[in-house]
């Protein structure tokens, strides 16, 4: 366990590396006593920063939430981030690639929430009750940590990677589409460079968000109604690199495309 003033301090040294786009070394490698408690308090340090600086919380999101990746950061729940309105990107607007340290992209089934969640008993039927639509997703993710060199309180305190996010026009009501069968396919510049189902994200997504509403609870927060839930990515992450147009199609939900400039 860190004290506040070293909580402070290494979560002053991310919003440097991220404001000047100068990557820092891992914090487990500076501090290998800080723990996942230490990494949502640094994080939090962050957003509450931003917040007094005009920043608005628009919803959350999962990461971690395959299998795979849990065994190769050796947890066996996910984490989660905060998205921010100052985060989003758009599909008509080239996204400068100069702006992030090492971007890459995830495809993602986002849930748009027209109701608030209940906070430490949700469960996925609460999750598709108060879920007024699915959207097609593509998360932008960073690291403040130099060559992407991270363990799991590094991605924790660094807003678990997350750096944008943008939203595909069309909107799916759940009862139309079964969250846990959507394939999804990411072309760059017209090739495809990765494949994936919506199931690979917990092998129903709907438990991740879940999972999110319980944990934020401990935390003090609940989910709102208007929020945007990403709850992992169906594919691998993709690099992406200035000059790029991505486009991340969903069997039965349509598309979504960025591109960097």
């Amino acid at each position: 366990m860190l004290s506040d003033a070293v909580r402070s301090e290494l979560a002053a040294d991310l919003a440097a590396a991220e404001r000047d786009r100068v990557p820092v070394d891992p914090l487990i490698t500076r501090y290998p006593g800080i723990d996942v408690v230490d990494a949502y308090e640094i994080q939090l340090i962050n957003i509450r920063r931003r917040l007094a600086g005009g920043a608005r919380v628009v919803g959350h999101k999962v990461g971690l939430s395959s299998k795979a990746m849990q065994q190769m950061m050796g947890v066996d729940e996910p984490d989660y981030g905060h998205l921010l309105g100052e985060m989003r990107v758009f599909e008509d607007v080239p996204v400068e690639a100069a702006r992030y340290l090492y971007p890459r992209v995830e495809v993602e089934v986002g849930f748009v929430l027209g109701k608030d969640l209940p906070g430490a008993d949700c469960t996925e039927a609460d999750v598709l009750d108060a879920t007024v639509a699915y959207a097609p997703a593509i998360e932008l993710i960073d690291t403040r940590i130099k060559d992407w060199n991270i363990a799991l309180c590094d991605t924790i305190a660094d807003n678990a990677s997350s750096a944008g996010w943008v939203l595909g026009a069309q909107r799916v009501e759940p009862d139309r589409l079964d969250i846990k069968n959507i394939d999804a396919r990411l072309t760059r510049n017209a090739e495809v460079v990765a494949e994936g189902r919506s199931d690979a994200v917990l092998g129903d997504p709907t438990i991740a968000v879940a999972w999110l509403a319980r944990k934020v609870a401990s935390f003090g927060v609940r989910l709102r109604a208007g929020d945007i839930v990403l709850p992992g990515s169906c594919t691998r992450a993709i690099d992406a690199r200035p000059g790029d147009v991505f486009r991340a199609e969903f069997a039965g939900l349509g598309s979504v495309r960025v591109q960097f400039s």
